[in-house]
């Protein structure tokens, strides 16, 4: 394991620690956009092997890395990984997303459900992060990640994607006792999931709480906060003689930024919803924010990526505390090369953002 990191602007950002440039890497940066990607998946036969497969999860993981100069790498998995673990039996379809063969359906079935031994049924996912951190040599950190409990217990019982909600929002109104029951369960099984990609090499870890924005505010106080609070709560949050800083997203999230901040998190992931120099102010310098770039800004012309670009660090303002990402994940048509301009203007615009704060 190498200690040593060459570029660690993002750690430094996390903590709101001065840097030279405000930090940048984006949510899917390895991903269907990419032509390298394509084809390792082509290799691989399926979405699920390319995942369950160490080599390949650290090929893809790397392969932005070659292209663009990004200040960190993103474990490559997927957040339904804990659930397919505890035997509901996850598949993807090209264009119908992931599916459960077994989704949960009865409070009976919900208390069966076990905590997977991540050095077991979860190998895969901690052989790949021990890869990753292997062949990154210490250029960059490497991001560890899990979904929230809610948004995975949202796939569990809705089978799969969902417009509506109803079957899980049937269980929070009807049995919420059951729901808890799930929540406590993926709580656990996510807090040994991180620990363990921590004790394997991830330098910073990020919980994505896809569907939080869905809930009334009360509901997602005590149905999706509450838990990321535990498990922030029970992370290991410091190895290798440094900090593992914690970022918590809710996608839709913007009404309960100062909750969020409250939880003990170091970061909070804020979408393009919400202007960030306003969320700035309102979490008070308590922990530092990341985002919030469009994501179809990437579709634009490269003038005016940049000019967004100038906009989002305009909206943050001067100081340390701020990692560039988009609100939310790189589309699939995106053109790498918009990729490109967007990191390389990122660096560029935001070194007047930092000249007075680094020694």
């Amino acid at each position: 394991m190498i200690a040593t990191l060459h570029n660690d602007r993002l750690l430094r950002a996390l903590l709101r620690q001065p840097v030279d440039v405000t930090p940048v890497w984006l949510m899917r940066q390895a991903g269907r956009y990419l032509p390298e990607y394509r084809a390792a998946r082509a290799r691989a036969g399926s979405f699920m092997t390319l995942c369950q497969t160490p080599e390949l999860a650290c090929e893809v993981t790397l392969q932005p890395l070659a292209r663009f100069p990004l200040d960190a790498a993103i474990l490559f998995s997927d957040i339904l990984t804990i659930p397919d673990a505890m035997g509901l039996g996850l598949s993807f379809s090209e264009g119908d997303g992931p599916r459960f063969a077994r989704p949960l359906r009865s409070a009976a079935e919900i208390a069966r459900l076990g905590v997977p031994d991540p050095e077991v049924e979860l190998r895969y996912v901690i052989d790949a992060v021990r890869l990753i951190r292997r062949e990154l040599a210490g250029r960059i950190p490497l991001i560890g990640f899990a979904g929230s409990p809610w948004t995975l217990a949202t796939y569990m019982v809705e089978g799969g994607s969902s417009k509506d909600y109803v079957r899980i929002k049937g269980l929070l109104y009807n049995q919420p006792d059951t729901l808890h029951r799930l929540l406590d369960t993926t709580a656990r099984a996510t807090i040994a999931y991180l620990n363990a990609q921590v004790a394997a090499g991830a330098q910073a870890l990020m919980v994505f709480d896809t569907w939080g924005g869905i809930l009334a505010p009360s509901a997602y106080r005590e149905f999706s906060l509450a838990y990321m609070a535990r498990i922030v709560a029970d992370l290991t949050r410091a190895a290798e003689d440094r900090p593992v800083p914690v970022i918590l997203f809710t996608k839709g999230g913007g009404l309960w930024l100062e909750h969020i901040a409250a939880t003990g998190c170091d970061a909070v992931g804020v979408d393009w919803t919400v202007n960030l120099g306003e969320a700035r102010r309102r979490v008070g310098g308590q922990v530092a924010l990341q985002g919030n770039l469009d994501p179809a800004v990437l579709y634009a012309a490269p003038d005016r990526i940049r000019q967004q670009v100038a906009r989002v660090l305009a909206d943050f303002g001067l100081g340390p505390g701020h990692v560039f990402n988009l609100g939310h994940g790189i589309q699939p048509g995106v053109e790498p090369d918009a990729v490109r301009t967007l990191v390389e203007a990122v660096h560029e615009l935001s070194a007047p953002c930092h000249a007075s704060t680094v020694p």
